[in-house]
Formats: structure tokens, C-alpha cells, sequence
């Protein structure tokens, strides 16, 4: 599971590379450094928190003289640092880029608070995120137990196909939006569960659409059984998904659409009407 979250990161790092080089290429208010330096800054992984130029490039399909350059700055600015000259990795200054965010955003801010208070009640860990690019990205999150074999925390992201709260939000898509998606994403099979068939996952989202919840049931990892419900604002639309992450073995299907989603979509809705 570790190795497919971080092929995900991986990809969208080279999507944002080739934006610089295909989409506004020739557009003079584009910054490509700067969109290359963020680039070299994304490809840093809790599982490859040290890497090389050579490493680097290969991740984000950068030249090498260019992601020098970019570490030689971002050196210099107190984003990253190396014993050797060799071996990059992150510094805590880069903290000040999301935190931020987080703390300007009523969103972050009031779904955190929210979900301390649900997580309590239901005695398991709570998540709310937003789809970023063809992934979710975790903006809220109160871990109540170890589920999943890697850490998830605010920030982190993975593939929206394979998830509840991914289900939930493309769902919302329009036609052509979904249509990008599947020609950009390749579905693997992360687990015997994953639903790998477009047709298959348009039925599934269809679905969700209508019921208005997704139960994600060991998709994304054995033993990891979810379900998400979506956020909507009080100005129509949905901003974003809530969900509830349970052990297989200890919360049934039943359980989880019989006694957790009454209260899920109760929180959601709560949360909506600060939003």
C-alpha cells in the first residue's frame, strides 16, 4: 500500500512537471521555475525523504542541471539541506507553506474540530479531504487506532478510485470532467477488492450519487473497511468528504451503514452549516 500511495505522489508530480512544459509553455506570466522548484519541493516522500539529484530528476522528469538549481535555491531559502552535498531532504521550514493554508481555512480549521469530537464518539479515526487533481488530499484527520499500514496525516494524499471519500467526491464530477479522469489515471489493482474496470467504477459512482454514501470494503488495503458521506456549503455544492475508517475484522458492512452513517452524515451536515 505504501508503494502505490507513493506512485500516486509520483504522478502528480510529474503532472505539475509537464504543465510547465506542454500547457503554458510560451505563456509569459508563467513562472517555470518557480512551477519546477515547487516540482523538486513535492517530490520529497515520508518514504523517500532523502534523495539524490539523479533520484530527483528520475521522479519528476527534470533535468539534473535543473533540479540542481532549484536545490541549490531552495538550499539557500531554508527549504532543504544536505550533510554531504549529495543527499537532500526536507527542512521544517517548508511547514510555513501548508500551515498557512490550514490555519486560514475555515474548512481545515472547523473539520478538525469536528472530527476530534466524532472520532471520540465512534471510538475509530475520522478524515476529511478534498480531491486534488485525481487524488485526495487529507485535510483533517483524528487517528484514533492504526489502521492502515502507512501514516496518514493532514497533507497526505491517495488515489480517489481506490477510496470512500475518492468515490464520493467523483461522483460529483460532470461527464467531461470524469472522462478526463479515467483517460489520465490508470487503475490498478491495489488489492483482490479494487475495482480496476472504468464501466465497473461508473456504476459504482452512480451509485454513490444516488445513495448519497460510499463503502469502500478493502479496496485500497486488506482489512480497511471505510465509508464517507460528501460536505456540502451552505452555497450548494460539495467542498469536500467525510469519512470513518474501520478494521475489517471488528466493524461489519451492516454496522458500518446501520449504526456509523446516521452519524457521519449528521457531522457532515453540522459542519455545512459553518462552511
Amino acid at each position: 500500500m505504501a508503494e502505490s500511495n507513493n506512485d500516486s505522489e509520483l504522478q502528480h508530480v510529474q503532472e505539475i512537471s509537464e504543465l510547465a512544459n506542454a500547457r503554458y509553455k510560451g505563456d509569459p506570466n508563467f513562472m517555470t521555475s518557480l512551477a519546477r522548484g515547487l516540482t523538486v519541493l513535492q517530490a520529497f516522500t515520508p518514504e523517500h525523504a532523502s534523495m539524490t539529484v539523479p533520484q530527483l530528476a528520475e521522479n519528476t522528469g527534470l533535468h539534473r542541471a535543473v533540479v540542481r538549481r532549484c536545490l541549490y535555491t531552495l538550499n539557500a531559502l531554508g527549504f532543504v539541506w544536505s550533510s554531504d552535498s549529495r543527499h537532500y531532504q526536507l527542512l521544517p521550514r517548508v511547514l510555513t507553506i501548508g500551515h498557512a493554508w490550514l490555519h486560514s481555512s475555515n474548512l481545515a480549521r472547523q473539520a478538525q474540530t469536528a472530527l476530534e469530537y466524532l472520532s471520540m464518539q465512534l471510538d475509530e479515526s475520522c478524515s476529511v479531504a478534498t480531491l486534488d487533481g485525481d487524488a485526495i488530499l487529507y485535510i483533517a484527520r483524528a487517528s484514533k487506532k492504526r489502521i492502515m499500514k502507512i501514516d496518514l496525516d493532514r497533507g497526505s494524499s491517495l488515489p480517489a478510485y481506490a477510496t470512500s471519500m475518492g468515490m464520493v467526491l467523483l461522483a460529483e464530477l460532470t461527464e467531461e470532467e470524469l472522462a478526463g479522469y479515467f483517460a489520465r489515471v490508470k487503475l490498478d489493482a491495489l488489492t483482490a477488492f479494487t475495482l480496476t474496470d472504468e464501466q465497473a467504477l461508473r456504476m459504482q459512482l452512480k451509485k454513490v450519487k444516488q445513495q448519497g454514501y460510499a463503502i469502500n470494503d478493502q479496496q485500497l488495503e486488506l482489512g480497511l473497511r471505510s465509508l464517507a458521506v460528501p460536505m456540502y456549503s451552505r452555497k450548494g455544492g460539495v467542498v469536500a468528504a467525510m469519512n470513518v475508517g474501520t478494521h475489517a475484522a471488528e466493524v461489519s458492512l451492516t454496522d458500518l451503514h446501520d449504526r456509523f452513517l446516521p452519524r457521519l452524515q449528521r457531522a457532515a451536515m453540522e459542519l455545512a452549516l459553518l462552511l
